[in-house]
């Protein structure tokens, strides 16, 4: 029974329970969310350990935040889910990349939405015919350019 159970609570319209922010959660997800950690463990280890790490966001200072990655780091290591002690591992080695946002309080997300936005175009870009026009549509999409004051035809 508990297999047949589990196999329901992660079908494909529930798998994004698990990704899903504690607070934008209906009480419906919760509710899976809630039995689906009864049944399987490592589940419920993975969501303890997701929740404990958006803690960060809410820590003001660059010493909380050393603190609260180290302990989480050796929580995720201790865990034995393979996931998340890669992760751990990596963040050990990027510490000093995190701990910038609390220094200069800037993030990348900006320009990282920009090359996104590029590398997409650049896979729909087969038929540019040259790199002016693929520069132009760059621009349009990044939203530099309007459309409307040029005519590229």
């Amino acid at each position: 029974m508990e297999n047949e159970e589990l196999v329901a609570l992660t079908n494909c319209k529930q798998r994004f329970v698990l990704l899903k922010n504690k607070n934008k959660r209906t009480p419906r997800q919760s509710a899976t969310l809630a039995r689906l950690c009864e049944i399987n463990q490592p589940i419920y280890k993975a969501m303890l350990l997701t929740e404990r790490f958006l803690g960060v966001y809410e820590l003001k200072t660059e010493d909380e935040a050393i603190r609260h990655i180290y302990e989480w780091v050796d929580d995720a290591l201790e865990s034995g889910l393979n996931p998340f002690e890669e992760i751990a591992w990596s963040m050990v080695e990027k510490i000093e990349y995190i701990l910038n946002w609390f220094i200069a309080k800037r993030s990348s997300a900006i320009s990282e939405g920009f090359n996104n936005k590029i590398k997409r175009l650049k896979r729909m870009a087969y038929g540019y015919k040259n790199i002016e026009y693929f520069k132009l549509k760059i621009h349009q999409h990044c939203g530099y350019l309007n459309p409307r004051r040029f005519n590229l035809n």
